[in-house]
C-alpha cells in the first residue's frame, strides 16, 4: 500500500511528507477497511505538517476528508455493506461514555481520536474507519464533490450555527479558502447578505461569483455593521478588528484549530452583549446534517485535484493562497 507519511514536522517548503510502502491494514472489531477514492487537503494538515499542532505519534499519515469504498468489514459491523461509499471526517471516534458524549458534544470528548492525527488518515490508498463514525454520502453527491465537504464544509456549517446566523442576516466571512467558499453557499441559501474579507484578489472574485454583497480586506470597513462574523484566518490580531464590525448582540465565531495569540483589546469592543466563541471540531450530527443540506442546495465546491504524490505541493499552494476553493488528492 502506498502512503505519504510525516516523520518529523518542518516548513512545507522542505517537502516533509515522504512516500512509504506499507502492508494493507485489516479492520478490527467495529471498523471498516476503505479504499480511498479522494482525500481533501485541509489547513489542519498544514498545521500538523509544520508542527503547529503535534500528533501523539510519528510517523503519521495525514488526511481527514476521505471519500472511499468499503471493501472489508470488521467483526460486529452492522449497517454497512461491501461497496458502500463512506465519508471519513476529522472525528475518528469518541468514548461514548463521558458527560460530553452523553450530551451530544462528542467533539469535546477528552478521549476523542482524530483521523490523520491520532489514527492514520487518507493520504494513502487504503485506510481504516470506525463504522460508527463514518458518514453516509447522499446519492446526489459525487465522490469528488464530497471530499472537501467532510471537514471544510462541515466545520463551516458548524461555525455558521455557532455564530447564530439567522436567515436574511448580514454575515461576515474572514478569509476565503476551502471552508469559507462552501459556507457562503449555505449562507446564500439562507438568503443572508455576505461580506467577505480577504487579501487575495482571486478569492474576492470567487466570493463575488458566489454571491457576496461586498468584498474587501480586513482593514476595510464594510458599508454596514454585521449580525455575525466567522473568522477562518488563523490570525489573532483580526479578532478585535472583527469585533468592531459587529452590531451589539452579534457573535464572532473563530473557526481555527491553531491561532496566533489574541492581542490585548479594549473592553468596549466586546461590550454590548457581543459574543466571542471558538469552534471545536465537529459531531456526527453536524456531518450528516450538512451532507444532506449540501445535496439539497446543491453545494458546488471549486476543486483542484492533485495526484497523491503531490500532496506537499498542494499544501504549499494552500499556504501561499494560490488555491481558489479546495485541493483534493487522488490516489
Amino acid at each position: 500500500m502506498y502512503t505519504l507519511a510525516l516523520s518529523a514536522p518542518s516548513d512545507i517548503q522542505e517537502l516533509p511528507l515522504r512516500s512509504e510502502h506499507r502492508e494493507r491494514p485489516s479492520p478490527g472489531e467495529g471498523e471498516l477497511l476503505v479504499r480511498v477514492r479522494y482525500c481533501g487537503v485541509c489547513r489542519t494538515d498544514l498545521h500538523i505538517v509544520e508542527g503547529d499542532i503535534t500528533p501523539p505519534r510519528l510517523p503519521i499519515v495525514p488526511g481527514h476528508q476521505i471519500v472511499g469504498e468499503v471493501i472489508e468489514l470488521g467483526a460486529g459491523v452492522e449497517g454497512w455493506r461491501l461497496g458502500d461509499r463512506a465519508g471519513v471526517p476529522w472525528l475518528f471516534r469518541s468514548c461514548g461514555l463521558c458527560a460530553y458524549c452523553r450530551r451530544g458534544e462528542e467533539n469535546l470528548c477528552p478521549e476523542a481520536q482524530f483521523t490523520g492525527f491520532d489514527i492514520d488518515g487518507g493520504y494513502a490508498e487504503f485506510m481504516i474507519a470506525d463504522a460508527g463514525y463514518a458518514l453516509r454520502i447522499p446519492v446526489e453527491l459525487s465522490d469528488l464533490q464530497t471530499a472537501p465537504l467532510l471537514c471544510a464544509g462541515v466545520i463551516g456549517y458548524r461555525s455558521l450555527r455557532l455564530a447564530e446566523v439567522e436567515p436574511g442576516e448580514r454575515l461576515g466571512l474572514v478569509g476565503f479558502g476551502a471552508s469559507a467558499h462552501l459556507a457562503i453557499q449555505v449562507a446564500r441559501h439562507w438568503s443572508c447578505e455576505v461580506y467577505v474579507f480577504t487579501r487575495s484578489e482571486s478569492h474576492r472574485r470567487l466570493a463575488a461569483e458566489l454571491g457576496a454583497a461586498w468584498t474587501g480586506g480586513a482593514e476595510d470597513k464594510p458599508p454596514t455593521s454585521l449580525d455575525a462574523v466567522v473568522l477562518f484566518a488563523p490570525a489573532g490580531e483580526l479578532v478585535p478588528v472583527m469585533l468592531a464590525r459587529l452590531r451589539p448582540g452579534g457573535t464572532l465565531a473563530i473557526n481555527a484549530i491553531h491561532m496566533s495569540p489574541l492581542p490585548e483589546m479594549p473592553y468596549a469592543l466586546l461590550y454590548g452583549e457581543r459574543t466571542l466563541r471558538s469552534v471545536t471540531n465537529l459531531t456526527r450530527r453536524d456531518g450528516q446534517e450538512f451532507l444532506e443540506l449540501a445535496a439539497e442546495i446543491p453545494i458546488q465546491p471549486t476543486v483542484r485535484t492533485y495526484p497523491l504524490n503531490e500532496a506537499n505541493q498542494a499544501l504549499q499552494a494552500m499556504k501561499q493562497s494560490r488555491l481558489d476553493g479546495a485541493a483534493v488528492l487522488e490516489p
